[in-house]
């Protein structure tokens, strides 16, 4: 499991240390720096996936855009270089990569890991020197290869969705684009114990189609290739009562989730997950449900970094862990605050095993309170 991330000169951070748990929850004002925690790792995920013998970090590609040098390179701070870090079952990796500020990838300048520096590495096998080739960074490299970043700009409804290869197909996509064509090729595997809903046969199809119906009670889903045509259709209906619909006509809300909870459900132990706002169009307590989900997912053994606008999926995720399903030591909690702010850029306050949280910082979902004292101040 990734323990820490830390980043030097990457966008709004002259140097970070996080802790990441089994679930991560991110937080705080808009343009305060969540995003930039999830794209490190995605720009890892990236080259390994569409690079495999790259020198250089790609800083565009199927995954992710993030322009040139200049806008990933810390503005004040920073000049041409960053350091990509994470330490994963206690053995730290460091990737220092520079370039011009004008130039869409950077050299991957030297690779460290424990004590051991590698300058100028080539080749690099999966962004890694040949030279390292512990099992532990094997598994460290195929986790990152294979994570699932879903964005919070997921496609919408579709009357029909392209069907890929499962080699292309491997994961969901960032806007979820290969949800249906993953249910599809593997709508007979199963999926992890503690994720199974024991009514429902364990079968990846099947299950989804059960944990759509706690997010949509009456949920159920049809998919279906087309006769002589790379595609496939999504039947959806909100009732047992009713006839399958396309997805135009069911609630935008369900074609939001159902990526989500396809990764979710695709996924195998020790993978890793970054979610943005999974809260997108769900009422809440939809949204609540899916902080639990999010919680279960983690307790099952999949590793997710989520950000959120949502006090809904907090509140679910500190009712699973109130349920002892989950340990308060496995979940953490990031705050992120403007780099100009006063005090300190992350606050992270310190969930127990009864849900309650030590310390609420100004912001940190505390803007019901602020309203409701609001307009008790009102004559």
């Amino acid at each position: 499991m990734l323990s820490r991330l830390d980043l030097s000169y990457f966008k709004c951070f002259e140097a970070l240390h996080l802790p990441l748990k089994n679930l991560t929850l991110l937080s705080g004002s808009n343009a305060s720096g969540k995003s930039s925690v999830l794209q490190p790792l995605v720009l890892l995920h990236q080259t390994m996936r569409e690079h495999e013998w790259s020198t250089r970090l790609m800083l565009n590609g199927e995954s992710i855009k993030l322009g040139t040098v200049a806008d990933v390179v810390d503005k004040v701070h920073g000049r041409r270089d960053i350091e990509i870090g994470v330490i994963d079952d206690s053995q730290d990796y460091t990737w220092h990569c520079s370039g011009d500020r004008e130039e869409l990838s950077m050299l991957v300048y030297s690779v460290k890991t424990g004590r051991v520096a590698y300058d100028q590495p080539k080749p690099l096998h999966y962004l890694l020197p040949t030279a390292i080739s512990t099992s532990l960074a094997k598994s460290l490299a195929n986790r990152l290869k294979n994570l699932t970043y879903i964005t919070a700009e997921r496609v919408g409804p579709r009357e029909v969705y392209a069907l890929e290869d499962s080699q292309i197909a491997s994961v969901v996509g960032p806007a979820g684009e290969y949800a249906v064509s993953v249910l599809y090729w593997g709508r007979d595997e199963e999926v992890l114990a503690g994720l199974v809903i024991q009514s429902e046969v364990n079968k990846r199809l099947r299950q989804t189609e059960a944990w759509m119906r706690r997010f949509f009670p009456g949920c159920g889903l049809d998919v279906q290739q087309i006769s002589k045509v790379n595609s496939v259709t999504l039947g959806l209906r909100t009732s047992d009562a009713t006839d399958f619909h396309r997805p135009i006509h069911v609630g935008f809300g369900l074609t939001q989730v159902l990526p989500i909870v396809i990764a979710v459900l695709s996924a195998a132990k020790d993978d890793i997950l970054l979610i943005e706002n999974p809260e997108v169009h769900l009422h809440p307590a939809g949204q609540a449900l899916m902080g639990q989900f999010l919680a279960q997912a983690a307790s099952a053994g999949i590793q997710i970094i989520v950000e959120t606008h949502s006090d809904h999926v907090l509140n679910g995720i500190r009712r699973f862990v109130k349920s002892g399903k989950i340990r308060p030591e496995q979940v953490a909690l990031h705050f992120f605050r403007p780099r100009d702010t006063d005090g300190a850029q992350i606050v992270s306050p310190q969930i127990d095993a009864s849900g309650n949280i030590d310390a609420w910082p100004d912001g940190f979902f505390d803007q019901f309170d602020k309203d409701m004292n609001h307009f008790a101040g009102w004559d």
